[in-house]
């Protein structure tokens, strides 16, 4: 992977810094999104990677958007080279029961959860094909296998990233690109940290490894599916979630 340009959408949060460090230590040149580069802190967040000796940079995008995420490429390109790993990692939380959904919560998230990996993926596909190289990872859930109370809107959105990933790996593998997904199970992140410690202790108790996963353990299978030596898991769904969901 020496010298290989990968981008990773939301690469600054918690499991998307741990993807950017594996991603660097197999050689590559990282790059993040980000919305708000001031309230993101991405400089900050830039400086301590560089100073831990990875490459990596950050360019504004709201993956959201199309037209964004169109101009976003274009810059890329001509600041960095082609993008030849691109890991879709941004998402966002409007967790409700249904009954009690806002129409613009159900359509926030899937603009930022789904619709984002057509957004991004588009924008590299051709060229991943036309080069005869690419390896794109979309990172899905494990609610999206099982789904869960609360959460229609993402249950079914990291459901559709799995199908989104089947579909575009039966369209690229002849030319050299391989997709799949990884699914993590329940992460500590700061946003399990800020569960109440009652609600928390009740996730872990449900899984059978009796721990939350870290955030490198979802990073590993991320650079383990994305490593240039693998060329034949394609279309694949990686669980990472200790035993809290198995699938035949």
């Amino acid at each position: 992977m020496a010298n290989r340009l990968a981008l990773v959408t939301g690469g600054n949060g918690g499991i998307g810094t741990e993807i950017c460090r594996e991603l660097g230590r197999a050689g590559c040149r990282v790059v993040s999104t980000c919305i708000d580069p001031e309230k993101e802190g991405i400089e900050a967040w830039k400086k301590s990677l560089q100073e831990e000796g990875f490459d990596v940079d950050w360019v504004q995008c709201d993956v959201s958007d199309f037209d964004a995420c169109a101009e976003m490429a274009s810059q890329l390109e001509s600041s960095h080279g082609p993008v030849e790993v691109l890991i879709n990692v941004a998402g966002i939380t409007r967790d409700s029961f249904l009954h009690k959904m806002a129409d613009e919560d159900w359509n926030a998230l899937m603009d930022v959860n789904l619709s984002s990996v057509f957004n991004v993926t588009r924008q590299f596909i051709k060229g991943m094909r036309d080069r005869g190289f690419g390896r794109i990872v979309n990172i899905s859930s494990v609610n999206g296998q099982t789904g869960q109370f609360g959460q229609t809107n993402y249950s079914a959105a990291k459901a559709g990233i799995h199908g989104f990933t089947m579909a575009l790996a039966k369209e690229s593998a002849a030319k050299g690109v391989t997709v799949n997904t990884v699914s993590p199970g329940y992460v500590h992140t700061s946003m399990t940290d800020a569960m109440p410690e009652e609600v928390r202790n009740g996730i872990v108790a449900q899984i059978p490894a009796g721990r939350l996963a870290e955030p490198h353990e979802i990073a590993r299978a991320v650079g383990f599916v994305a490593a240039e030596e693998n060329t034949y898991i394609n279309g694949a769904n990686i669980p990472v979630n200790g035993a809290f969901f198995c699938s035949f």
